[in-house]
């Protein structure tokens, strides 16, 4: 069986630059004439290593160079035939009316208690319904997130057609199913999952939805029994996911740098978290951690490396890095909302009286994330080195003066409904927060609204107050104030 096996292989890297492979063509090449069925499984076994891609009509061709492009336009669903298999999942385990009666008062249950421990700071423990009401609550939101966060890579053309993935903490598959969906149909992803929890059940089902050039692999050991260099088989992991799971774990950092000691020597580590303020600071912390730090990377035959950070925050000053809190996220337009979402909100008794109308209903895409590199690559490469722009870091003694600064936007606007236009802004040396505060709309200065989350921005002649309600530094954009976007 070897022998033929490696008989295939000899034939599809002859035939790769010659024309399309056809297993039916291959079987009479290979001593033994074994089935076009047995050809077309090796092939597909070993796709990734061979570099091909399998099409429609089942031939293989080689794998594109063309790197990813950006998304376009906003996620606006989470596609139906991962609904479907999600709520095939939930027949099974529960029941034709799993979010009725006992079983969906059961998910209910779960799901408020899992929010609450998780608000409250408390482990979850990720038992059989744990992961049916995270999947629920969680997997469409996630599945966002990730896209928009590949964005960052794709706009530079860090995002090749042939990826290899390693997904820690997989939990039920949003990051993944993300991922598989925002590639062409022409890439080939070899995807490798830590989930040691019963999550790892539903992961299996969706990831069957994704398409015939996905290649997964589930691994169900706790990512601190992996030698996550080895799965890279001694190339490195293009794309190393860490995706609401650091806040998590007992030794975040430990892993992380496990994590980025498998990365290809230009990959990239991209961690998420939600929102929320504990688990968005213990993210930016973990960035500062690692920032500038040296990983080994002897599980890929590289020396080590130093830690970068790629985006979407930002080091505009050489050798400064921000110590501020580090709050920012990101918040992008609501999902529709998914049917089985929509089925255990409605279905909650009339007389449960902790339940308002929407509770269950989860399509708020708001997320922190943070992208590391080891080659020194950043999403922004601009360094401030001349006496032009001042530094947030000494924004102290520039307050009731008007200033020149440069700073990437970090936020949408976080005011309330009526009040002046808020963001957080930084420019890499700040050690306190600071916002740019839009007071008086101008063609001038509109350019604040419209810059993306993540774009640099200079804002010539804005005025710098301290805050002392707050304890940040407001950053006061008037008809004075002229804002270019620069990113």
């Amino acid at each position: 069986m070897t022998d033929q096996r490696e008989a295939i292989r000899s034939n599809a890297k002859y035939l790769r630059n010659v024309r399309p492979i056809d297993p039916e063509e291959i079987c009479d090449y290979v001593e033994g004439s074994p089935h076009p069925a047995v050809v077309r499984q090796h092939l597909r076994e070993d796709a990734v290593s061979l570099g091909l891609r399998e099409r429609e009509d089942g031939t293989f061709v080689p794998v594109g160079d063309e790197p990813v492009r950006p998304r376009r336009g906003p996620v606006e669903r989470f596609p139906a035939r991962y609904e479907e298999r999600l709520e095939d999942f939930l027949v099974e385990r529960y029941g034709v009316d799993w979010h009725r009666d006992g079983t969906g008062q059961l998910l209910r249950s779960t799901i408020r208690r899992f929010k609450s421990r998780y608000l409250e700071g408390r482990p979850v423990e990720y038992d059989d319904d744990v992961a049916a009401g995270y999947a629920i609550y969680h997997l469409p939101g996630y599945y966002a997130a990730v896209q928009y966060a590949l964005d960052d890579l794709a706009e530079r053309g860090l995002l090749g057609r042939e990826l290899r993935v390693l997904d820690v903490g997989a939990g039920v598959g949003g990051p993944a199913l993300g991922l598989c969906d925002y590639l062409p149909d022409d890439a080939v992803v070899d995807y490798h999952a830590i989930e040691p929890s019963a999550a790892a059940d539903v992961l299996e089902g969706l990831l069957a939805e994704t398409g015939r050039n996905v290649h997964p692999t589930i691994h169900r050991d706790p990512v601190e029994d992996v030698d996550l260099g080895a799965l890279g088989d001694g190339e490195g992991f293009d794309l190393v996911l860490a995706c609401n799971v650091l806040s998590e774990l007992a030794d975040p950092e430990a892993v992380a740098r496990s994590a980025l000691g498998a990365l290809a020597s230009d990959g990239t580590f991209l961690g998420m978290a939600p929102a929320d303020k504990n688990t968005s600071v213990e993210l930016r912390a973990l960035e500062r951690e690692l920032e500038g730090t040296t990983v080994a990377a002897d599980a890929v035959g590289g020396s080590a490396r130093e830690v970068t950070v790629y985006g979407p925050t930002v080091r505009l000053w050489p050798d400064a890095t921000p110590t501020d809190r580090g709050w920012s996220f990101d918040a992008r337009p609501d999902l529709a909302v998914p049917s089985f979402q929509r089925r255990l909100d409605e279905a909650t008794p009339a007389d449960d009286a902790d339940h308002a109308p929407g509770e269950f209903v989860n399509v708020d895409v708001q997320f922190s994330y943070s992208q590391l590199r080891l080659d020194g690559t950043r999403r922004i490469e601009i360094s401030l080195e001349t006496g032009d722009w001042a530094r947030m870091a000494e924004t102290e003694r520039h307050v009731t003066n008007r200033i020149d600064l440069a700073a990437a936007k970090l936020s949408r606007s976080l005011s309330a409904d009526g009040a002046n236009p808020l963001f957080k802004i930084s420019d890499g040396s700040e050690a306190v927060d600071h916002y740019a505060v839009l007071t008086r709309e101008s063609a001038l200065n509109r350019p604040l609204l419209e810059a993306d989350y993540g774009e640099v921005l200079t804002f010539e002649g804005v005025l710098a107050l301290w805050n002392d309600d707050e304890g940040a530094y407001n950053l006061v954009v008037d008809e004075e104030t002229i804002v270019d976007r620069i990113g």
